[in-house]
This record gives structure tokens, sequence and C-alpha cells, in this order.
């Protein structure tokens, strides 16, 4: 069971693990029967892996800004329309070093695709379950509206922890009841401008995000607002399921869609990539996991990940 704004808890995990496997393997249920086969047949491996990005933060010194967007400091510099889709060019207007530190969320994700679409081109089944699997917890990210601003953990307006409350503790406490049922993989013409796309919807929700806790917060009566939970021989202070049920009915059950459509975009960017490399014939193959492992890399010291300082969920 996952527990919320738990102490050893890797920060940043956008939707908290739990919802990352279920977004992956929702997303299966919505390919056609040719695909179906082989991603349903490695499930074990989309659920077991499905927070294995965020867990590379600490070894990738790059990997911290494939999970966000700061758009609100992108779109203080141009409109959203005319951020350059093409990386090479975003380097050229905007340089590395920028890129990096304000999120590169949907570039990466464009990238990703192409990989995927090379994997299907190669039958390459190892690749395409490993790529696969990344690229649902990078469109679990963007569907996150506090994955879109810098305000990513309300520290610019007295709202510290909503990160954990909005993607965390809501999931966690009432995800078992959001409707799941599959919509059908759709092809994307240009899978390019939907990944865009989700990143500029959940950016359009971050002012109700952070608006609706605001009113609730000041009206709710502060000895409710939080409660302990043990976590790992511990108690740990997080928000109370009420506090958390009201905040879910005040946003309009805004988690639960942003989830569906995460789900959603993530069948048709792997049904898309398939089709693109020309539908080639899938078996049911499972990645195996008893391969040797590769020589883990040592963790980075804190100062040395690059990307937005990692937030502490604590209320």
């Amino acid at each position: 069971m996952v527990l919320l704004i738990a102490a050893e808890a890797p920060p940043l995990a956008a939707w908290g693990f739990l919802s990352h496997k279920i977004i992956n393997e929702q997303a299966i249920y919505g390919l056609p029967p040719d695909m179906f086969g082989l991603y349903k047949s490695n499930l074990h491996y989309f659920i077991a892996h499905a927070p294995s990005p965020d867990k590379r933060r600490y070894m990738v010194k790059d990997e911290g800004a494939k999970h966000y967007m700061d758009l609100d400091y992108y779109v203080g510099l141009m409109p959203f329309d005319s951020i350059p889709r093409e990386w090479d060019k975003a380097v050229l207007q905007f340089g590395d070093s920028s890129l990096l530190s304000h999120g590169m969320a949907p570039w990466n994700l464009q990238r990703m695709y192409y990989r995927l679409t090379m994997a299907f081109l190669q039958t390459d089944y190892t690749q395409i379950i490993k790529i696969s699997n990344d690229m649902g917890h990078y469109v679990g990210d963007i569907h996150v509206p506090l994955h879109t601003t810098s305000n990513y953990n309300g520290q610019k307006t007295g709202q510290h922890g909503i990160h954990g409350l909005w993607e965390t503790r809501i999931p966690t406490l009432f995800s078992s009841h959001f409707d799941y049922t599959p919509q059908r993989a759709s092809y994307l013409n240009k899978p390019s401008e939907a990944i865009w796309n989700a990143v500029r919807e959940s950016f359009y929700w971050v002012d109700t995000v952070l608006m609706m806790e605001k009113i609730l917060s000041d009206t709710f009566p502060q000895h409710l607002k939080f409660q302990f939970i043990e976590n790992g021989g511990q108690m740990v202070k997080t928000y109370s399921e009420t506090y958390s049920h009201q905040y879910q009915l005040l946003m309009g059950n805004m988690v639960e869609m942003r989830m569906k459509a995460a789900i959603h975009l993530l069948s048709n960017l792997w049904f898309s990539a398939w089709v693109d490399a020309g539908q080639p014939p899938l078996s049911t193959h499972v990645l195996s996991s008893n391969k040797r492992k590769k020589k883990e890399k040592k963790p980075l010291l804190p100062s040395a990940i690059i990307g937005r300082p990692e937030p502490n969920d604590d209320p």
C-alpha cells in the first residue's frame, strides 16, 4: 500500500507511485488486439517499473527536468503557440541550462515517441516495453497541473504541501472509486500537438488548483485539517480524509479527469507509434526480469541534481 506524504517517499513522485501504476495498466486496455497481447503479457513490468523514472532523478543529472515544465516562465517570454516545438530550436532560443532549470517535459516526450517508433520498426521488444513504460510516467506527469508551474508546491502562495495533497493524497484515498472505463486508442496525426495540448490543459487548471485549496483552507476547521497516519513504523502528518474529500469536490473531480486523460493519451501515443512504424506484427514476448543487472550508478549529491528544488510535501 502506498502511504502519503511519507518521510521516505521520493519527492516529486508525480501522482504518487500508485497512480503511475494505474495509468500504465489502464492504458493497456485501450489498445487494439494486435498490440494488446504484447502489452498485457508485460503487465507486471508496467506496474513494477512505473515509478522508475522518478528513481533515476537521483542518478541521472538531466532526469529531473523531464518531469515538468514551468510554463508560467515560458509564457512570460512569449505566447504559448510561439514556444519552439523542436528541441534544437528551443535550445537555440533558451539555452540548455534554462531548459534544464525550467523543465523540458514535452520535448522529452516527443523524443520518447520517436524512440518508440524506432523500436517498433526494429521489433525490439525490450526497447518497446521499456520506452512505453517510461512514456507512461512522463505522460502522467504532464497531466498534473502543479507540474506546469514554478509554484509547484504552493511555496509562492503560502500553500506548502499542496503538491502531495493534489497528486498523492487524493488519488490514494479515492482512486479506487474512479471510473477507468477504457477508451479505444485513436491514431494521432500530430502526436507532438497532442503532447503540447496536454501541457497547456494542465496549466489552465493551475489557478483552480491553488484557489480552491486556499478557499477551503480559509473556511475549514483547522483542528480537522490534518491527521496522522502510520508509515514505516512512524506517525506521519498528512491532510485529513475529510479535508481531501472536500478539496476534491471543490475542484469538480479534476484529479480523476486528469488521470483519465493521461490514460487515454498514453494509449493513443503507443498506438500511433506502432502505426507510424507500419503496424509490425507483435508476439506476446515477455520481457525477462532475470537478465544480469547493469552496474548501478551512484546517487547524485543533492547539489548535483539539475532542475527545480525538491519539494517537501509535508503540510
